[in-house]
């Protein structure tokens, strides 16, 4: 299905598959193609892109009604050390470093094959999309690696994003791609980390930065009005835009409501699918194979519940659809699921939001964390790790840190003055109001910490204990406990206004405040176990002809641990360019 570019005109598209359902009741519900893709996220747009630029004719098939999957509500960063967007930032480093940090950080789940495939293949593929496609980069120059102690940790321009994209450009397309998440945006309208972000913050300090939100809400009330989303995409929305105008512009076959239900195998290889069309089954045979990428199985209970640590408290900030239908794809015809990785879900805490419709969503709490004047702590009131280290780190310490039967929560902690200059979870920074959110409950508010221990369940000895210690040292600028402020990494998520520690600040301006946090989720990292071309393997460790996996679909070549922001987006892209590619030219 290809639809035109327009520019500055009304967009609508009544029925995105009207045309298809035509030509698929002619063909007697049978269709043809080269190489068949299961998602529409970050790996499954790169493998349709890359293998339909290599002459494929390519299908790709989406389980829901638009296409992004989780990738369209992701902070959208990928990780793709020594790529040209680096090169042009002036920052070139020797591949032997970012593998020499991987093995510190993987330990005993390195493996090298898939490591080197991947760190070989990031920097072509962002050159790739660059080059070919509609997709372009900016830089995270100044982003260094989680664990800046370890060995080969880079200090900066590992991490690239897409650059910001006018959704305007997609034409009436536009109605295919998925919003972003309601909880991480403001009003409908993504706004970026880095310099975007930092005058959202400083609205109400910089005369510069409050030019800069009034142009931008200015530009998206316009939007609202007009086209009834915002169009100005940043994120994870920018990244899968541009995908999306990708491959439009390559003719790719787009199936939006067609999950897949069954793979087709002839002459022992994989060669199509059959999918549950609006009108009836659709049987897709494709020549050179079938890409899964639907997702992983953040929402397949069962799974979960076998896999995950404490899955009772669980929320996924993954999409609801996303059910593990690649795994039990390729699982049917004998691939096998990843079970020796550090954790099986790449962990995140969130806050469970009410919202004025009756309906609940979830809040990642990445941002204020690493802010100065915050800690986290149990029912007992004490911490139990870093708050400023990275979100996998949080959620691993506090499920290491609760006792035997205890509530799997935790409770992030700030005074008056923190909550109004930074915000806390999806509470704004001033000048937004606060009161809605504790009216609702979603913070609670008190006057002393023993009055907001005793509302939360915290215990108030433990809780001002606690506080005093962690103020004693805070004043000073240190954390003596946890060691808040000590690595790069931890010194960009704090304020640079603070000195001398920009991640630690006193806690001690009542009245208090506090957000409940519990286990959550990006998504899985245990998908199937493949090799280094994307190729799913068998339990003899046999690539199964015809039949790769990317993203979540696929083991993550970071082991289960999170080594990077952008680990999840960074091998999804390169392992789709590499499987779209081998499908495409057998190498």
């Amino acid at each position: 299905m290809t639809l035109p570019s327009a520019q500055n005109k009304q967009l609508t598209l009544p029925d995105p598959v009207a045309n298809l359902r035509e030509k698929t009741r002619a063909m007697d519900m049978d269709m043809e193609c080269d190489l068949l893709v299961i998602g529409s996220g970050a790996a499954g747009l790169a493998a349709a892109v890359t293998a339909a630029h290599h002459g494929l004719r390519v299908i790709l098939s989406e389980k829901s009604a638009t296409l992004g999957g989780t990738t369209a509500w992701s902070g959208g960063w990928i990780w793709a050390p020594c790529s040209p967007v680096a090169h042009r930032h002036g920052i070139v480093e020797d591949p032997s470093e970012p593998r020499r940090y991987l093995e510190a950080v993987l330990g005993n789940t390195f493996n090298a094959a898939r490591v080197d495939a991947f760190l070989r293949a990031a920097p072509e593929m962002v050159g790739f999309f660059e080059t070919n496609t509609a997709l372009t980069f900016d830089c995270g120059a100044g982003i260094p690696d989680t664990y800046s102690h370890q060995p080969g940790a880079g200090m900066g321009g590992r991490s690239v994003i897409a650059q910001p994209y006018d959704a305007r450009d997609l034409g009436a397309a536009v109605a295919l791609l998925r919003k972003p998440m309601k909880e991480t945006t403001f009003w409908g309208m993504t706004i970026q980390a880095g310099p975007d972000l930092r005058a959202f913050m400083t609205a109400t300090r910089s005369p510069g930065s409050a030019l800069h939100v009034a142009r931008r809400l200015g530009r998206h009330l316009w939007d609202l009005a007009r086209h009834g989303r915002g169009m100005q995409l940043r994120n994870g929305n920018a990244l899968v835009g541009r995908l999306l105008r990708a491959a439009l512009d390559l003719q790719v076959t787009l199936l939006p409501g067609h999950p897949a239900r069954d793979l087709l195998r002839e002459d022992g290889r994989v060669a199509g699918a059959t999918l549950a069309g609006p009108d009836g089954p659709v049987r897709v045979t494709a020549r050179r194979g079938v890409v899964l990428a639907a997702g992983g199985f953040p929402h397949d209970l069962a799974r979960r519940d076998e896999q995950f640590p404490r899955p009772e408290a669980h929320l996924s900030l993954a999409l609801p659809h996303a059910t593990g239908d690649g795994l039990r794809l390729g699982e049917s015809v004998g691939g096998r699921q990843a079970d020796t990785l550090a954790s099986p879900g790449a962990w995140c805490p969130v806050s469970q939001v009410p919202h004025d419709d009756g309906t609940t969503g979830v809040f990642p709490h990445i941002i204020d964390r690493g802010k100065p004047g915050l800690i986290g702590v149990l029912a007992d009131g004490r911490r139990f790790t870093n708050e400023g280290l990275g979100y996998h780190d949080y959620v691993r310490d506090m499920i290491d840190a609760l006792p035997e039967g205890a509530e799997a929560a935790s409770w992030l902690i700030c005074d008056h003055r923190f909550i109004r200059r930074y915000g806390l979870g999806i509470v704004r920074p001033a000048p937004v109001p606060l009161g809605p959110w504790v009216r609702n409950g979603y913070v609670t508010r008190a006057e002393t910490p023993e009055a907001l221990a005793r509302a939360c369940g915290i215990d108030p000895g433990g809780l001002t204990r606690t506080l005093a210690r962690f103020n004693d040292g805070a004043r000073r600028g240190e954390d003596p406990a946890f060691g808040r402020g000590t690595s790069a990494y931890m010194r960009l998520q704090g304020d640079p206004e603070v000195a001398p520690n920009p991640c630690v600040a006193p806690i001690e301006t009542g009245p208090f405040y506090a957000v409940k946090v519990v286990p959550g989720s990006f998504g899985t990292f245990a998908g199937l176990q493949t090799d280094g071309a994307a190729r799913v393997l068998d339990a003899d460790g046999t690539p199964i002809a015809g039949l790769y996996a990317a993203g979540t679909d696929m083991a993550s070549v970071m082991g289960g641990h999170y080594p990077a922001g952008g680990i999840n987006l960074g091998p999804a892209l390169t392992f789709g360019f590499i499987a779209g590619r081998h499908a495409a030219t057998g190498s």
